[in-house]
């Protein structure tokens, strides 16, 4: 491992997890979006909650062999993909609303809020913990050219 694999680590992760805050809050600012994309029949239908995949940055044999060894190296995450919840839209009574069905039902982006603010709390601490070992990391690395003058 490099002097900067640490280093390294921790900014794949800030990455991730600052990918990770921004598609939380798309799906808080969508929560009520009733026409946001359009399906393969050409209709409208109701924004679908995303999701982000990490995985590890490096899946080479020789990390997964040197993983399994007595000296692992860091080499990060990074997202493989950001998927779509399948979970199916929540039916509103609304017989006002424009996107109202012949019984008055809406359907609602799969989005709920309270998860929703969980994953951002969940993101937010990742993120708080990789800059604190980010920091920790610089502080180490100065003090060794420190004793080296």
């Amino acid at each position: 491992m490099s002097i900067f694999g640490s280093i390294n680590a921790s900014a794949s992760a800030l990455t991730a997890q600052r990918l990770r805050m921004d598609v939380v809050s798309s799906n808080i600012a969508n929560a009520q979006s009733t026409r946001a994309v359009l399906n393969e029949n050409g209709e409208y239908e109701p924004y679908r909650r995303k999701m982000v995949v990490m995985q590890s940055a490096d899946n080479s044999f020789k990390s997964m062999l040197q993983n399994a060894s007595a000296a692992p190296s860091a080499s990060g995450v990074k997202v493989s993909e950001i998927t779509e919840d399948e979970e199916p839209f929540k039916l509103t009574y609304n017989p006002d609303h424009p996107d109202a069905n012949e019984a008055g039902y809406v359907e609602m982006p799969n989005v709920d809020p309270l998860q929703e603010m969980v994953d951002m709390m969940s993101a937010t601490r990742s993120y708080e913990a990789n800059v604190t070992t980010l920091n920790a990391s610089k502080s180490m690395l100065m003090k060794a050219l420190e004793i080296g003058k």
